[in-house]
């Protein structure tokens, strides 16, 4: 037997048969997505944007450009679509985008359609100071209409929900970034970005179901609206896109408190180490952009 199938899990017997499944996806980022994605991560110092169509499509917005258009029927009770199409259905009630990487090749366009194919690579269960853990880790490969594309890996994790909040061990910020910038976060900045993402979980707008069923102190803010801070601010700082980008979530950040963007360049030029951080201090993410 091995360690995945002894590992315990409610509606999959062995969750190794899930490995290599694969699913194909066609989504476009129109101009009027783009827009909406646009007024959601906006801020004072965010670089302009031609959000027509043919305009160069900013990076990490791709993963406005595939909803999942679920009947309410079918969602969970935290409103995510129910597992068990293409993510296994292992016996866990929280469920969070943990880590990813991505290499761009080429530029995608607003309006172009894209085609997605993802594979579920590995199913590997865990267990840490906050108890058992399944990471679920997914291939994507987004195409365009004129041969660009992007090599995408998403890490899942799936966790119980504690009965109480128990933040995890804080890392302390970066150490002399070259830049410290404030982003506002509000209710409505992540309504906005729950809209143009069509991402139901209720952790991101739902307070009392926030508090109450998973048990965080606040409105949680989104994950991958930080990385697209993230990426935005690498390319602002240094005039050109990344080729590389990678990002790991160390520590839930809530709307009741204002995001920090930190990045720092190496001194080849070649890589910046970035950040989101609270004003006390500490990380919720950390990023690396690469350019070649």
């Amino acid at each position: 037997m091995s360690r995945v199938e002894s590992f315990a899990m409610a509606t999959l017997r062995d969750a190794e048969d899930w490995i290599g499944r694969t699913e194909e996806r066609w989504g476009c980022l129109t101009p009027e997505l783009a827009g909406m994605m646009s007024a959601a991560v906006s801020h004072p110092l965010s670089l302009p944007r031609d959000t027509r169509r043919g305009g160069l499509l900013p990076r990490l917005w791709h993963w406005a450009a595939f909803p999942e258009f679920v009947p309410l029927a079918q969602l969970g009770q935290d409103g995510h679509p129910e597992l068990g199409d293409f993510l296994p259905p292992l016996a866990f009630r929280r469920r969070m985008w943990a880590a990813g990487a991505l290499t761009f090749h080429g530029s995608l366009r607003i309006g172009e359609r894209l085609r997605r194919k993802s594979t579920i690579r590995s199913v590997t269960p865990k267990s840490g100071a906050t108890g058992d853990m399944v990471f679920v880790t997914v291939d994507h490969q987004v195409e365009g209409e004129t041969g660009s594309f992007v090599e995408e890996r998403q890490d899942i994790v799936y966790l119980h929900i504690p009965e109480v909040f128990t933040p995890p061990k804080r890392l302390p910020e970066l150490e002399n970034p070259d830049f410290d910038e404030t982003v506002a976060i509000t209710e409505a900045r992540l309504f906005r970005f729950s809209a143009a993402t069509f991402n139901a979980h209720r952790i991101h707008y739902d307070l009392p179901y926030a508090q109450q069923v998973e048990k965080y102190p606040a409105l949680v803010t989104h994950g991958p609206m930080q990385a697209i801070m993230l990426m935005e601010t690498a390319k602002r700082h240094t005039g050109v896109p990344p080729r590389r980008f990678s990002f790991r979530g160390v520590h839930p950040m809530f709307h009741n408190h204002d995001l920090r963007l930190q990045g720092k360049l190496a001194p080849n030029g070649k890589t910046m180490e970035l950040g989101t951080a609270t004003p006390e201090g500490y990380l919720g993410m950390t990023a690396q952009a690469e350019w070649d």
